[in-house]
């Protein structure tokens, strides 16, 4: 079983009169698979209905300080890679069902304490438009 929770913990610049600048978490359970090789460990599982990407799959690689994470699905216009290492900026594009967007993600920490727990800071852009801090975490329970 997995617990991951997603939160955005504030708009860039932050501006307390801007309703957009809200802190949003959005937590759920799935069931998954973990498999551990060489170091390298992998976690899959379905996404469900609550995370808005149902009849998705999602991958997640993680290796020593740097975190991987792979969406694919028929519902999105194409399948979506996110990466995340400490201080490097990862230029992307980020599927929806509505069609891709261009991110640039910035990882401020990355902490994983024997994959069972994983938690990761980052600075998201999207388009160059919408910037928001964001956390993620991942606890295999």
């Amino acid at each position: 079983m997995l617990k991951i929770t997603g939160k955005t913990l504030s708009a860039i610049p932050a501006n307390p009169d801007d309703p957009n600048n809200e802190q949003n978490t959005v937590e759920f359970i799935t069931a998954g698979k973990m498999v551990s090789r060489g170091g390298i460990t992998r976690i899959s599982y379905d996404e469900t209905e609550l995370s808005g990407m149902e009849g998705c799959k999602t991958q997640i690689t993680i290796s020593s300080d740097k975190l991987k994470m792979q969406r694919v699905g028929k519902m999105l216009a194409s399948d979506t890679c996110m990466e995340f290492e400490k201080g490097k900026r990862y230029h992307g594009s980020y599927a929806t069902p509505y069609g891709n967007v261009a991110m640039e993600i910035l990882t401020n920490s990355i902490n994983v304490d024997d994959t069972s727990k994983i938690s990761i800071n980052y600075s998201l852009s999207i388009q160059g438009i919408i910037e928001s801090n964001n956390e993620l975490k991942i606890e295999v329970m």
